[in-house]
């Protein structure tokens, strides 16, 4: 038989987990605040370490599907981002 503190504890810890799951969807779903000095560089990010805009199917900073995805930019220090070079080949101001 399953007693009161049990229960309690169960519905605690599955409260807890909802919480932290919401909190990290939330925290990737808007663009990374525009930073001062930086470039959006379409083509660089990695999988998930997008800052903003990687197309259909996504809600924004993070959601990248793949790695140097080219509809998703990562903020680079201003005047870099076209030498920064990939398998896919260098990174671009503009959406590839």
């Amino acid at each position: 038989m399953i007693n009161k503190t049990e229960i309690t504890a169960a519905t605690l810890a599955a409260a807890f987990a909802s919480a932290l799951t919401l909190l990290a969807s939330s925290a990737s779903a808007g663009p990374v605040a525009p930073q001062p000095n930086k470039d959006k560089c379409y083509g660089v990010a990695l999988k998930g370490h997008n800052d903003c805009k990687a197309g259909a199917g996504t809600t924004c900073a993070g959601t990248s599907k793949v790695d140097y995805q080219g509809n998703s930019w990562k903020y680079v220090t201003k005047g870099t981002c076209e030498t920064i070079g990939t398998p896919n080949g260098h990174g671009t101001l503009t959406e590839q």
